[in-house]
C-alpha cells in the first residue's frame, strides 16, 4: 500500500494540505497527517486541523512526504533542520517529495532544487533551478505546484506518480483537468 505523509506546521494553506489528503485517501493511500510540533496545527484561515501524530524527526518508509504551503506555515517548515534533513534523506533513498505554493521554499533550504525545474506560488523568490509557470511539475523525485488552486491539480498528478488513477478520481469528483 502506498504511504504518504502530509506536514503541517501553524499557518499552513487549508486547501492545500487538505484536498490532497482527501483525494489521496479515496485513491486508497495511508495517508498520515503530521503535526510538526503540536497534535492540532492552525492553518493560516483559522481552521484547525488535528494531526495523526506528531513529527518526531524521522519519517521512515513514506513513499511521499508532502509539504502545503501557506503563510507562516511554509517558513516554519523551513526552519525545522529535522525536517529538512528528512527530506534530504526521502530522496536520497529514491523516494518522492512534494511542495505547493510557497512551501518550494522548504525545499530551496535543504538544497533539492538546484538542478531540477520547479514551480512555485507567483511570488516566491527562490534563486535556484529552473521556474516553470506550470500548474505542476515533476522532476524526478521533486513534485512542485504553484497554489491553493492548483491544489487538486497537484494532488491527482500525485496520484498517478505513485500508481493510482488520478485521472478516474477526477472523474468520479466532477473535475476536468484542462
Amino acid at each position: 500500500m502506498v504511504k504518504v505523509a502530509v506536514v503541517l506546521a501553524n499557518g499552513f494553506e487549508e486547501i492545500e494540505a487538505l484536498a490532497p489528503v482527501d483525494v489521496f485517501r479515496r485513491a486508497g493511500f495511508d495517508c498520515h497527517i503530521i503535526g510538526l510540533n503540536q497534535p492540532v496545527v492552525e492553518g493560516s484561515h483559522g481552521i484547525r486541523v488535528e494531526a495523526d501524530r506528531v513529527f518526531t524527526g524521522e519519517l521512515p518508509d513514506f513513499d511521499l512526504i508532502v509539504l502545503p504551503g501557506g503563510m507562516p506555515g511554509s517558513t516554519n517548515l523551513r526552519d525545522d533542520v529535522r525536517l529538512i534533513s528528512c527530506l534530504q534523506n526521502q530522496v536520497a533513498q529514491g523516494r518522492f517529495v512534494a511542495a505547493i505554493c510557497a512551501a518550494p521554499i522548504v525545499l530551496e533550504r535543504a538544497g533539492l532544487l538546484e538542478g531540477r525545474s520547479f514551480t512555485c506560488f507567483p511570488a516566491v523568490e527562490i534563486g535556484v533551478g529552473n521556474h516553470l509557470a506550470d500548474k505542476v511539475v515533476v522532476d524526478g523525485p521533486i513534485v512542485t505546484s504553484q497554489g491553493a488552486g492548483t491544489s487538486l491539480d497537484f494532488a491527482y498528478a500525485l496520484v498517478d506518480l505513485l500508481g493510482g488513477d488520478g485521472a478516474g478520481l477526477a472523474k468520479t469528483m466532477v473535475y476536468s483537468i484542462t
